[in-house]
């Protein structure tokens, strides 16, 4: 009987990965990505490491003085009556202009959402604004909401006369500190403009959230006996919750630094009923040369915005994790 002869045993190779193609695609993306990394690293937060350290310095005068001030510049500011109006403007400024750009995107982008008749030329029509840019929407609104032309030519008609920015009442207001804290009617002017440019990026978002929810779920609700009403009530608007607090985030981020709408509308506004940090920092910076002082309004502003950013970007972040 013959014997079996087992078969060689074949050697397992192990394919390793080239270390050298390896390397090389290492250091290219180093390369790709260091000029971009080192440019931020300067211009950003060098930048603003660098106005922090002058915001606790001396320099309020075109002599530069690096001496230490600690905390000199920014009790002056909470004590300024300037500096007092201007975080009540934004206050109200940022709470009228989130709330109402949800409200018109979200009300513009349910009635597009259905499928109207030439819905192209009006989803285009109220896109329009965001290609402008805030000195072209503050030199526009500023003209139509002239007290003496304007809209109000036809107004007077009616006889109604609104002074629109120039008004320095206060409504709701009661004494805070060295102003009287409410909503300067002066700033609703402001919001409509405001409101106008970037309602179309609200309703951009919104129309793509409501395209996104699968039409079954619409049809399965109507089936279950559920109103329109209720449909959006409970099943729609929940699921378009993600996109309203990026609205928010979004939103509130440019109403805080706002500047070149309110600066080419209206300026500081009589008694600074429309004044913003950001005027009052570039007046006190490059116009009154207080150095010192327009450091420490940029770093309040800076914190104010990372107040509503920094916790979105962690919780963005958890959820992708």
């Amino acid at each position: 009987m013959e014997s079996v002869k087992p078969y060689p045993q074949q050697k397992t190779v192990s394919v390793l990965p080239k270390k050298k193609k390896r390397s090389s695609d290492h250091l290219m993306a180093i390369a790709f990505i260091l000029p971009s990394f080192l440019l931020i690293l300067i211009f950003v937060y060098g930048f603003i490491a660098w106005t922090g350290y002058v915001s606790f310095s001396n320099w309020n005068s075109l002599v530069p003085d690096f001496s230490f001030a600690g905390l000199k510049n920014y009790l002056y500011l909470f004590q300024d009556f300037r500096f007092q109006a201007d975080l009540r403007n934004s206050i109200f400024f940022t709470i009228l202009f989130i709330g109402l750009v949800i409200i018109s995107g979200m009300g513009l982008a349910i009635l597009l959402d259905q499928k109207i008749k030439a819905e192209p030329v009006f989803r285009n029509l109220f896109f329009f604004p965001m290609a402008l840019s805030f000195v072209v929407t503050g030199v526009v609104w500023q003209w139509l909401l002239n007290p003496s032309t304007g809209v109000n030519l036809f107004l007077n008609k009616l006889g109604l006369s609104p002074k629109w920015y120039t008004d320095t009442s206060i409504l709701a207001g009661f004494e805070w500190g060295r102003i009287e804290f409410g909503i300067p009617v002066a700033l609703i002017a402001v919001v409509i403009a405001a409101v106008w440019q970037m309602t179309g990026f609200s309703l951009a978002m919104y129309l793509a959230g409501l395209r996104g929810i699968p039409d079954e779920v619409r049809e399965a609700a109507r089936m279950d006996g559920a109103t329109e009403f209720q449909l959006y009530r409970k099943i729609i608007l929940p699921l378009l919750q993600p996109i309203t607090v990026s609205v928010i985030i979004i939103m509130a981020h440019i109403s805080l630094k706002i500047f070149d709408l309110i600066y080419a509308m209206t300026g500081p506004g009589a008694n600074f009923v429309t004044d913003v940090p950001g005027v009052y920092m570039f007046e006190t910076t490059f116009r009154g040369n207080y150095y010192a002082n327009g450091a420490a309004i940029a770093i309040i502003m800076l914190v104010s915005v990372a107040i509503f950013i920094v916790p979105y970007l962690i919780h963005s972040r958890k959820a992708e994790n």
